[in-house]
């Protein structure tokens, strides 16, 4: 017995020796990426300093939790007019669309940032510009499209699913408690109120008139309204530019070359690095702590 317990503790011993030494090297690896990442930063600014077409990415869903939100492409925004060689800021867009409160933040802060800096600011649209994506493009000097991209869609919506008659055939019986007569506004098992869907249609219609406003004072006498243009459709590139939702033909290699006249291109875009991939992961295998401690070395719908 006093044998087994001697060799019990004996490998208990180098079990914890064998953790210790990779947790140590663990990070000693996370030390050398953020070693790496600022040195990667450091040489990135250097380089900045020559004459350069700024871009900034807007791909995907805007939203407060993505890489499109307005905390992430504002931040990225003022980086790249601040910096003394830029000599524009592209907006190289991709998006469906999203929040109309996050495209508002951008399309005010491009509005600011321009009359600030007194830089132009350019949108160029790859496969898609739609809703909260144009909300945003507005405020750009001009807007660069491929002849097949696909712009437009301003309009509003407000989406869900009513499941009451499915529960009635089922003998479900819904147990809602609120107070106030309008809190279960929106409950996909309550019925909806003809009172409730005109407040929610007048809600939308308000929104939907600020994009329009938004839309009007962005582009100016280059639009050429029509009955259709603010209902929602959406338009290729070609029939954009002849509706004056947008201006030419470019891509973002064109606009740095022939508008800009700045050919380098330097990408400010906000995105995840590696460390704070790392912190994520390791915060969520190792604990808040270990997450903190990673962290401190890392640097309604428009569709």
């Amino acid at each position: 017995m006093l044998e087994k317990l001697a060799f019990a503790a004996l490998n208990e011993q180098r079990n914890a020796r064998r953790w210790k030494i990779f947790f140590r090297l663990t990070w000693l690896l996370v030390a050398l990426i953020v070693v790496w990442a600022a040195l990667y930063q450091s040489t990135s600014v250097t380089s900045k300093l020559a004459p350069h077409t700024a871009v900034v990415d807007i791909k995907g869903e805007i939203a407060s939790d993505t890489e499109a939100s307005a905390e992430l492409v504002v931040a990225a925004m003022r980086s790249a007019l601040e910096d003394e060689g830029s000599q524009a800021l592209v907006l190289l867009i991709n998006s469906p669309g999203g929040s109309p409160v996050q495209a508002g933040i951008i399309n005010d802060e491009i509005v600011r940032l321009k009359a600030k800096h007194n830089k132009p600011v350019y949108a160029v649209v790859e496969e898609t510009c739609a809703s909260a994506a144009y909300y945003i493009a507005t405020a750009a000097d001009e807007i660069f499209v491929d002849k097949a991209s696909i712009v437009g869609s301003i309009g509003v919506l407000m989406d869900g699913f009513g499941f009451t008659g499915t529960m009635e055939k089922l003998g479900v019986e819904r147990r809602l408690l609120t107070a106030g007569e309008n809190k279960g506004f929106l409950d996909p098992f309550s019925p909806q109120t003809d009172k409730q869907r005109e407040y929610a249609l007048t809600m939308l219609d308000q929104i939907h008139q600020q994009f329009i406003s938004v839309v009007k004072a962005g582009r100016g006498d280059r639009l050429k309204p029509t009955p259709e243009t603010f209902s929602g459709l959406f338009w290729t590139g070609q029939q954009a530019i002849e509706m004056g939702l947008v201006d030419k033909l470019g891509s973002l290699d064109f606009v740095a070359r022939e508008v800009v006249k700045a050919e380098d291109i330097i990408d400010y875009t906000r995105r995840e690095n590696v460390a704070e991939r790392l912190a994520k992961r390791f915060g969520a295998a190792m604990g808040g702590g270990a997450a903190k401690a990673l962290a401190g070395t890392a640097a309604l719908h428009l569709h």
